[in-house]
């Protein structure tokens, strides 16, 4: 594992604050102390006889203060394609965004599969990045689907997870030795859900794409894949993560697969409960992703999935691209959706609409992604990382895809109005992001 940010800051106090922590179902006024890089003390009763000298003083005004997001999804670039983004560019798109973890896919070039691009990560990370970075490998030696990684030497130096990034792995028996070799060491397995046959196609199948004359991409393609693991995991065991559901369908699977018992898990990405297929009427590229977007009834199985923990981790599933790769004829286009700075504005929609309570949704991008990766982050407790996020949780604003800090702009909420602002994002205690006044 890795992190941004050389320097850590000595005695902080963030006071006036409503401490929010889903870990411990924290939800009240109150201080929060930070000394080198960690939590030391927080709660109402905190500093009651005044700031002691040496700590610098952060007034929160009662705005929320819970710990920084953690994104098990996301698409980096670096190496190979820094012309759409490096993790410099990534982390300070994540720091204006509130997240101070990623989890970085392993689609680069070349493809983080063997001990040395883990090794490149780090230091890339350690000299450049904002926030922490960790590492996801192959699950597949050059994604190829065929011959696995060193898993257990790649968990060693950092590793925290495997996923073949946006190619599932297709064959049965990979998969299932694959399980396998993780279950010896814990190891997370993070599949992409579409069949590589069924998922050939440019948008999700329906009336839409007959009318805009696109080959669609049907349901049966993810769930195929997820019923398929569902039963290898009933055979073999191991841990087994849907990187990220789009159709009712699969969901539905999970459901029933945790309710005979099997500690699976599953994510969604934003876009998946934010947007729906008409997104790409009049053939809108920067809509385009891989799953697709899915019909209205398939955007609604995913909020009442949240709802209900079917859905355990919402992701930014953050893919950049130029626009020489986006503004091409739709079937030409590369799929990915920018989202690192929309994921929280877009979760909190579901806050607002009164479909889930504030530390659920929360929990859903701190502790249990953090739990899944064995991170220590994702939560607000003596002794853990100083890895925090104050948001007003009530301002409007319109996104401005222009002002974002993504290397690249692919992304379709230009001009959506949204409701919570990241205001300050500490890392290890340092702050990478202010709001700018005015901001």
């Amino acid at each position: 594992m890795s992190a941004g940010g050389k320097a850590q800051a000595g005695r902080t106090a963030y006071v006036n604050a409503r401490l929010l922590d889903p870990a411990s179902g924290l939800d009240r006024p109150g201080t929060l102390l930070v000394e080198g890089g960690r939590i030391a003390e927080l709660g109402p009763g905190v500093l009651a006889d005044g700031v002691p000298e040496g700590f610098e003083v952060v007034d929160c005004a009662g705005h929320c203060l819970a710990p920084g997001l953690v994104d098990m999804r996301a698409h980096l670039r670096e190496p190979g394609a820094e012309h759409k983004e490096t993790l410099a560019s990534a982390s300070r798109a994540a720091a204006a965004g509130g997240v101070t973890s990623i989890a970085c896919m392993p689609n680069t070039d070349p493809v983080i599969d063997g001990i040395a691009l883990i090794e490149f990560i780090a230091r890339r990370a350690r000299e450049t990045s904002l926030v922490k970075i960790y590492p996801i490998a192959a699950i597949t030696r050059g994604l190829a689907g065929r011959e696995l990684t060193e898993m257990g030497l790649l968990t060693e130096a950092g590793a925290v997870g495997f996923s073949d990034a946006d190619r599932a792995v297709a064959d049965s028996l990979v998969m299932l030795r694959a399980l396998s070799y993780c279950r010896a060491f814990d190891g997370l397995i993070m599949q992409h859900p579409e069949d590589p046959v069924l998922g050939t196609g440019d948008m999700n199948a329906g009336e839409l794409a007959t009318r805009l004359g696109l080959s669609g991409i049907p349901n049966a393609a993810e769930v195929i894949v997820v019923e398929r693991d569902l039963r290898l995991v009933e055979m073999i065991g191991g841990r087994y993560h849907v990187a990220h559901l789009s159709t009712r369908e699969a969901i539905a699977a999970l459901g029933a697969a945790k309710a005979r018992g099997l500690a699976v898990t599953c994510a969604v990405a934003a876009h998946h409960f934010a947007l729906n297929e008409t997104s790409v009427d009049d053939y809108r590229t920067f809509a385009k992703v891989s799953p697709p977007l899915r019909a209205e009834t398939d955007r609604q199985a995913a909020v009442a999935g949240l709802a209900d923990g079917t859905i355990d981790v919402i992701v930014s599933d953050h893919a950049p691209h130029d626009e020489d790769s986006k503004r091409l004829p739709f079937a030409q286009a590369d799929n990915g959706i920018v989202g690192l700075e929309t994921m929280l504005p877009l979760a909190l929609e579901l806050y607002h609409d009164g479909k889930l309570s504030l530390l659920d949704l929360l929990g859903k991008m701190t502790v249990t992604p953090a739990r899944l990766l064995g991170l220590s982050s994702g939560v607000l407790a003596a002794g853990a990382p100083a890895d925090l996020v104050l948001f007003d949780l009530e301002r409007p604003w319109r996104i401005d895809v222009d002002a974002l800090h993504s290397k690249s702009r692919n992304a379709p909420y230009d001009g959506r109005p949204v409701q919570g602002r990241v205001l300050r994002t500490v890392v290890s205690g340092r702050t990478v992001f202010t709001l700018p006044a005015g901001g």
